[in-house]
């Protein structure tokens, strides 16, 4: 069993950073694979960010330039640094992962919900203009 927790949201103006924090803890010393996704009222959740195992990071086009996920893996924590932030960035973010090794993922399969099986309840971002 494996609980995902998001830490960080808040409210700021446009052009602002956040940084989001997630932490997985698990009955058993274990490995993860990460996503970042967000949902707005109406839309379906929509990948962000998810990184490899070996760091190679995936970005969808909306955020690429200016966000950055990066993983301490010994601690089991990812992080997600959003910069120059907007209005449409306004949303719920989820942590999600998934227990083993990811490596050579396409951008798609990193960002797509199927490939995680552990999700945070989320944290609101909110940019105001």
């Amino acid at each position: 069993q494996v609980q995902v927790a998001e830490y960080g949201g808040g409210s700021v103006q446009s052009g602002g950073s956040l940084r989001l924090s997630c932490v997985a803890s698990s009955d058993s010393i274990a490995t993860h694979c990460w996503g970042w996704f967000r949902q707005s009222p109406g839309k379906e959740r929509e990948g962000v960010a998810g990184i490899e195992s070996d760091g190679v990071a995936h970005y969808a086009d909306s955020v690429k330039g200016r966000f950055t996920i990066s993983q301490d893996s010994a601690k089991a924590t990812v992080f997600l640094y959003m910069n120059n932030l907007k209005p449409e960035d306004t949303a719920m973010y989820f942590c999600a992962a998934e227990m083993g090794y990811c490596f050579q993922r396409t951008t798609d399969q990193a960002l797509a919900v199927e490939q995680y099986h552990y999700w945070g309840h989320g944290t609101q971002v909110t940019v105001s203009s």
